[in-house]
Formats: structure tokens, C-alpha cells, sequence
């Protein structure tokens, strides 16, 4: 501890220097003198890239977001983006979400850019992430920052950092970028502006973008099945109200409520505890205008309008609210009913999904002979797979967080189409005299029921970092040989990169980038993942179970078997 508190006093000191304004100078004595475990806090570590990207609590120190940790970054990004692309002037655009001081953090990393001779594309007003992506392509950027925080509470902010694909930033990039940052001071960050590089940038993104996303979000539905579905839609204080009304409008979906108590972005988020579409709580006034208008769809997204959460009308009409997981089922199987039926396939194409997701996809691909890539968690590794593999068409993917990826024209999850394709999908089942919910079952029945829980522990601050950090050494050092009753069969340890076959004591390489994540697997098929969030003070424990549906009619028997499995797994790892 007395290392620490030496680390920390030194940091503290150098903050009170010149080199800092007087507003982040005042901020730091406050804490040292009347907070001093929240100065602890601010400058124990500096802020980490995690799987996407820098997020953390707003405020004074190396450990807060504030404009020197993002100016540092900015700086080594610049420096990194200048010693890359010696030959021709460096671009970039900038976007930002609903969140406090988004906008002004915004127009710092702007000021930093331009004050290094990067032309800088800025977006005038707050804006969804999946646009940011697009932008990147579409004017042909090198790189595409968006202040975000996502789904964290109130008091975080963050800065995730695309490369000239659209997607997110990933090997070798991110750790040469890193590198860079590391060896800079403080003093190093350039922030005097040169107001001639920075170029406010709008509709002209907006109109392109929301066509685009109709393009790709757009099936054979009729627009009597459109006019026949009727859908409410939140935007949970965010940023999707500036794309979500308007590209649905026109797909020709006009009966559309929206929530217009939550429709007013705002980064208190006044309405919701969370505004995190995982959440239940989060649509409770989604699910009640619902019921007003007898929808037959609710959709809400995150503050930065890259997942959504989905409730429709089960078989009894109540509106049910849908997990990640099933979400992406039936939206996978929907595009590959249209992709076979419209263009059939020709051996390319694929489809993806992420370690801790479903295994349900497997089986999905299978059906329809695509191939099926699984990536570790986080968008930016199913981005790259369209970078890495260009002879191969991506149809869809998505992860079991809620996020989802139609096609290819933005490189990373993407709630604004998804939004339009659930909508498709509503629309077309309920024409056919099914549903989004039934169509569920259906396919539970072809492809196995597969039920998914996730944990999340919340283990706040220095103490709690390493209380996960020990969670997973002992998980790693003695792994439990049953879960539950189910023989262990298989280990898979993405940090070692080994793959142990328990029964016949075989191991074999695995062939992803290394990361903190475990899996085991049972004899009886079930799976437990458990790694730590990259970007929130959480451990994670995803719970996978299965059992084969013979008919619709047995979901609910069958249902109680797998939450029962689910909760005694939960008890016997001692996770409630």
C-alpha cells in the first residue's frame, strides 16, 4: 500500500503544477484535502483501452476523463497518425453522444487535432455512434473518435477510437497507439486550435447515413404489413431520436409513439435508474404507452444508439421482453431466410458472433450451410473479420449485449438499422399469421432451445479490481472438475490460449488474440464463461444451457426445466 500511496502522491503533485489549469488544480486540493479516498481513486492507474475503448468516471486525475487524460490520448493518436501517413494530411471525424460534457470533450479532441495539422470533421450536434462508423468510410477518414460512455451511469464519459475501416480500433493499432500515449508528459498535448482544420459537419452525413440504413434495413414487407404493425420506441434520453423516427418514417413505418418523456436527450437520464436496454426497468415506460396503443413491437436503445432492446407480444399477447440473445437469433435467421431466398448462396458467405454469446448460432449456420466465425467480445472483433476475410460476404451478426450488425456498411454495432429490421421482421411474421415471438419458438424447435443468463458482480474501485482479479486466478488455478452435477468436460482459456479436453486430456491451441476469459463446458452441453467487463467495474459470468424442443407446446415445461438448471448453477457457484 505504501507503493501505492508513493505512486499516487507523486501523480498528485505533478497535477499541481502549471502544466494543469486552475479549475483541475482546485479540483485535486478539494479531494486532497477533504476526500482523500476519492483522490486515491483518481490517480491510482491510468485509464485503460478495454474491449471498447476508454470509459470512466468524469472528473480530476490519471484514472477520470477529463480533458488532459483525453487530450494525452488525442496527442499519441496524432503523433501515431502523422508517422503512419507521412505522405498525405491526416483526417478525422469526431462525434459525440448525449452525456455531460460530451460536446465540450468533443471540441477539446478537435482542438488537439487540428492543433497538430490533422483536418478534423466535427459533428455539429450530438450524434449515434453507428453514424460515426459510416462517416469514417463515407469521407474518407483515417481514424473516427466518439465521446461515449454508452450505457454507464451519469458520471461516466468515454472515448472509443475507429480506424480507416469504420471499425473499431484493434491489434496491431491499438497497442502501437498505446505505446505512443505511454511515452508522452503531460506537457506534450498541443491544445491551441487551428480553427481552419476543424469543419462542422451535419445534414449532409445525416442524409446519407438514414439512407443507407434503409437500404440495408429493408425487406419484401408491403406496406399494408407496415401500416398493420404498430410499434413504440424510445430513445432513453439518447442520441437515436436524431436517426431512429426519421429512418423508420421512411421505410414507411408511420405508426410509430414514441415516448416523448424520455425523447429530450439529457445525460442525467431523469426517467431510468439505467439507461441500459438490458435492463427491464429501463422500458417500463415504453411497456405502458405499449399497452395504451396495443403495440405490437417496443424498442428502446442506448444513449449512444448502438443496442437496442426488444419486447413483443407473446402467444398468450403479453408483451414480453426479449434477451440479446434471442434477438439476434431470429434477426440471423430472418436475413438468412431473405439472403437464400433472394440471391441463395455461393459457398462466401458468413455470419458471426461472439465466445460468451449463444450457441444457438452455430447450429443456425449450420442449417443454411454458412459459415460461422466467433470472435472474443466486442464489436470491434467481428469488425475485423470483414476486414480480414474481403473475399467473404458478412450477412449479419451479433452478441448477446443487446448488439447487432446488418450487413456491412457500418463496421460496428448498429441500433438504428437493427431497429428498422426487428420492425421488418414484426411486420412480415404477423402478416403471415405468426409473430416475432412465435417465429422464436419456432426456431427453438429446429435448432435446439438454448437459455442464456448473465451475472454481473459489480466490484467498485482499487479493492474491487482486485477482488476480480483474484476471482479469476482462483477460477483459473482450480478449476471446478463439476458444475452443478455436470461433469466438466472442456476448459477453454483464452488468456493461456489453451483449449483442455478434460476427458481424453488433450489440449489444443486456440487461434484468437489472448484474453481474460474462461469457459467450461459440461457433458450434458452447458456453458459458463466468466470474464472480467474492459469497461466497467464488473465480473461476468454467462450462463449457457440447452434442451431439445420437440413442440411449441412443451416451451413452457421445458422453460422452468432450464431457469431451474440456470438457478442452481448460480447458487452452486455462489453467484446469489
Amino acid at each position: 500500500m505504501q507503493i501505492i500511496d508513493s505512486v499516487i502522491n507523486v501523480r498528485v503533485e505533478e497535477w499541481l503544477t502549471p502544466v494543469f489549469d486552475a479549475t483541475t488544480q482546485k479540483e485535486i486540493k478539494n479531494l486532497k484535502n477533504n476526500n482523500p479516498e476519492g483522490l486515491k481513486e483518481s490517480f491510482y492507474k491510468d485509464l485503460e483501452f478495454g474491449t471498447g475503448g476508454m470509459r470512466g468516471i468524469m472528473g480530476a486525475g490519471t484514472n477520470r476523463i477529463n480533458k488532459y487524460t483525453l487530450g494525452k490520448s488525442t496527442q499519441g493518436l496524432s503523433n501515431y497518425l502523422i508517422e503512419q501517413f507521412p505522405n498525405e494530411q491526416p483526417k478525422a471525424v469526431i462525434a459525440y453522444d448525449c452525456r455531460n460534457n460530451s460536446d465540450t470533450l468533443a471540441q477539446i479532441v478537435a482542438d488537439v487535432f487540428s492543433a497538430n495539422g490533422i483536418k478534423v470533421y466535427l459533428f455539429s450536434s450530438l450524434r449515434p455512434t453507428p453514424e460515426l462508423s459510416f462517416a469514417v468510410k463515407e469521407l474518407n477518414c483515417h481514424c473516427g473518435i466518439v465521446l461515449t460512455a454508452s450505457h454507464n451511469p451519469p458520471e461516466y464519459n468515454g472515448y472509443k477510437v475507429y480506424w480507416k475501416d469504420g471499425g473499431q480500433l484493434v491489434p496491431p493499432q491499438d497497442n502501437e497507439i498505446i505505446t505512443k500515449i505511454n511515452t508522452l508528459k503531460y506537457s506534450d498535448i498541443l491544445f491551441d486550435a487551428n480553427p481552419n482544420l476543424i469543419q462542422k459537419i451535419d445534414q449532409e452525413i445525416d442524409t446519407v447515413f438514414i439512407e443507407q440504413s434503409v437500404k440495408n434495413g429493408s425487406f419484401v414487407t408491403s406496406q399494408q404489413y407496415k401500416d398493420n404493425t404498430t410499434i413504440v420506441f424510445t430513445s432513453l434520453h439518447g442520441t437515436s431520436i436524431t436517426a431512429v423516427p426519421e429512418t423508420l418514417k421512411k421505410a414507411g413505418y408511420n405508426n410509430v409513439h414514441i415516448v416523448k418523456e424520455q425523447a429530450e436527450p439529457d445525460g442525467n437520464f431523469p426517467t431510468v435508474k439505467s439507461p441500459n436496454p438490458e435492463e427491464p426497468e429501463a422500458l417500463t415506460m415504453a411497456l405502458e404507452l405499449a399497452s395504451k396503443v396495443n403495440a405490437d413491437i417496443v424498442i428502446g436503445t442506448d444513449p449512444d444508439c448502438d443496442r437496442l432492446g426488444i419486447a413483443v407480444r407473446n402467444n398468450q399477447g403479453e408483451l414480453q421482453l426479449l434477451n440479446g440473445n434471442q434477438t439476434m437469433i431470429v434477426m440471423t435467421w430472418f436475413l438468412l431466410e431473405n439472403y437464400k431466398n433472394k440471391k441463395g448462396f455461393n459457398g462466401n458467405e458468413f455470419i458471426a458472433s461472439t465466445i460468451v454469446s449463444s450457441p444457438m448460432m452455430q447450429n443456425l449456420a449450420n442449417a443454411y450451410d454458412v459459415e460461422y466465425k466467433e470472435v472474443l467480445t466486442g464489436f470491434k472483433w467481428i469488425a475485423k473479420l470483414i476486414k480480414d476475410f474481403p473475399e467473404k460476404h458478412f450477412i449479419g451478426g451479433g452478441e448477446e449485449s443487446f448488439g447487432y450488425m446488418v450487413g456491412d456498411f457500418v463496421r460496428d454495432k448498429d441500433a438504428v438499422t437493427s431497429t428498422l429490421l426487428a420492425c421488418e421482421i414484426a411486420a412480415f411474421t404477423k402478416a403471415n399469421g405468426s409473430s416475432f415471438y412465435n417465429t422464436l419458438l419456432e426456431l427453438y424447435t429446429k435448432y435446439g432451445f438454448y437459455k442464456e443468463n448473465l451475472v454481473s458482480l459489480v466490484k467498485k474501485g482499487m479493492d474491487g479490481a482486485a477482488e476480480i482479479k483474484q476471482t479469476m486466478i482462483d477460477l483459473r488455478n482450480n478449476p471446478p472438475k463439476f458444475i452443478n452435477e455436470e461433469k466438466i468436460v472442456l476448459i477453454e482459456d483464452y488468456q493461456t490460449s489453451i483449449s483442455k479436453n478434460i476427458q481424453n486430456h488433450t489440449e489444443v491451441i486456440i487461434d484468437t488474440p489472448k484474453s481474460n476469459v474462461l469457459i467450461f463446458y459440461t457433458e450434458e452441453g452447458t456453458k459458463i464463461a466468466a470474464r472480467p467487463s474492459g469497461t466497467e467495474p464488473k465480473i461476468k459470468f454467462y450462463i449457457s444451457v440447452q434442451e431439445s424442443l420437440h413442440k411449441i407446446e412443451d416451451f413452457d415445461t421445458i422453460q422452468q426445466k432450464l431457469d431451474s438448471k440456470i438457478e442452481a448453477i448460480k447458487k452452486d457457484l455462489k453467484l446469489i
